[in-house]
């Protein structure tokens, strides 16, 4: 089969991007022809902010490079990661028009928040699940702080809910858990177009030693990550634990400040992934602290894949990943005191850290190998197909697509 890969990088490369060239490369290695139709966010800086908030909504550009792409090369199917915000919807109606399958992975919540996290202040909110108009959105700019761009944000919601994109114009949408699934549907996504697949973690690094003694944190350091909270544990901690922080984002400045005030934290900054994978495999623990629900938390599956346990939040996506008391421990999300509990707790007891690293590598042999995870998505390519079949022996396909991209556009494009 020959697929069809689109996505919009952003600017400090996170989870999202790693799932599209992890999926590129599985396909690939496979035998599948990949085609990749992928944007950076670098290229806002030459934009005015009418064009960027333009293309959020309808990328002209998008929509005509991508027909003229699937014209060319005739994909089987075209696979979206992440189209906001230089891609946009557009992609979906390009295929469309052409006749290929759409489908779109589910790695955050923008379509039905749109910060993308259900988070304002600092606190979960759900103030605009299930809004025509995400209005509280725009009032609190919780979009890169601003109102204006919120409001971008909360047109594009509200355009494509009317044309009825999300609901028409997706074959297969691709939730990484059951937990994300429930809130996509509560928001008004078609439940049974809804599949769940997890991330997974290839090639395999196998699992690391555990040996050296120290907990490590890798995520982008930003406020939803939960870095406060863990700056905060590693102060009060029962018994003395080294932590290492690797990440970069706009806290990075405070994590500096933690390490040199405190000498168990220490900052490794950006690292390649084969360097983050080591790290992790000669930790005792994982500590994923986030205050948002998380889609997934692909630093799990990564500290799985390595048989070092894991300490989360109990919150979203990681109550849903982390057995507790198996394969690692939970604690009450934004408590740094409960955090600093857990690790003691945890690193007090050796014989029972032991037999989790045991049971986490056997979670991501059961769960999260490559070869799982390829079953799984060709399942998905072929229900996507499928849908698409069904629509042109009903003659309804094309003359649908057509419509709403008349509709969205203003004329053929």
């Amino acid at each position: 089969m020959k697929v069809l890969l689109c996505h919009n990088h952003y600017q400090q490369r996170g989870g999202e991007d790693e799932v599209f060239e992890a999926e590129a490369r599985l396909l690939e290695d496979r035998g599948h022809a990949v085609l990749r139709y992928a944007v950076h966010n670098d290229a806002i800086a030459g934009m005015g902010r009418l064009e960027v908030a333009a293309r959020t909504v309808w990328s002209r550009e998008s929509y005509r490079r991508l027909r003229e792409l699937i014209r060319r090369e005739r994909p089987g199917v075209m696979h979206c990661t992440n189209t906001f915000p230089l891609i946009s919807p557009a992609a979906y109606y390009a295929a469309r028009r052409e006749g290929v399958p759409v489908v779109q992975g589910l790695h955050n919540y923008r379509q039905l928040c749109p910060a993308a996290v259900f988070l304002r202040d600092g606190r979960v909110c759900e103030d605009c699940l299930g809004r025509a108009v995400p209005w509280p959105a725009v009032r609190h700019g919780c979009y890169r702080g601003s109102r204006a761009a919120s409001a971008v944000v909360a047109s594009l919601n509200v355009v494509h809910r009317g044309l009825g994109t999300w609901r028409r114009v997706v074959d297969v949408y691709v939730a990484l858990t059951e937990f994300a699934r429930r809130k996509y549907v509560e928001g008004g996504l078609p439940a049974d177009r809804i599949v769940v697949k997890p991330n997974f973690v290839y090639p395999d690094p196998g699992p690391g030693t555990g040996d050296g003694g120290y907990a490590v944190f890798v995520a982008r350091l930003s406020p939803e990550k939960g870095v406060d909270t863990l700056l905060d544990a590693w102060a009060r901690l029962p018994r003395p634990v080294p932590l290492k922080v690797i990440g970069d984002g706009p806290l990075a400045d405070r994590v500096r400040a933690a390490a040199a005030a405190n000498p168990l934290v220490e900052y490794l900054g950006r690292r390649p992934l084969p360097d983050v994978l080591d790290v992790i495999g000669g930790a005792a623990c994982l500590v994923m602290p986030s205050v948002w629900y998380e889609t997934f938390g692909r630093t799990v599956i990564e500290g799985y894949a390595m048989g070092t346990p894991v300490v989360a939040s109990r919150l979203g996506a990681m109550a849903e990943l982390v057995d507790e008391g198996r394969t690692g421990l939970l604690f009450n999300p934004g408590d740094p005191a409960d955090l600093a509990a857990a690790v003691g707790r945890l690193l007090a007891d050796p014989d029972r850290l032991a037999r989790m690293r045991v049971l986490a590598r056997r979670e991501f042999e059961a769960k999260y190998t490559a070869a799982a995870n390829y079953e799984q998505l060709i399942g998905i390519y072929d229900r996507a197909c499928a849908a698409a079949a069904r629509r042109a022996a009903r003659g309804s396909g094309v003359r649908d697509g057509r419509d709403l991209v008349t509709t969205a556009t203003g004329g053929e494009q």
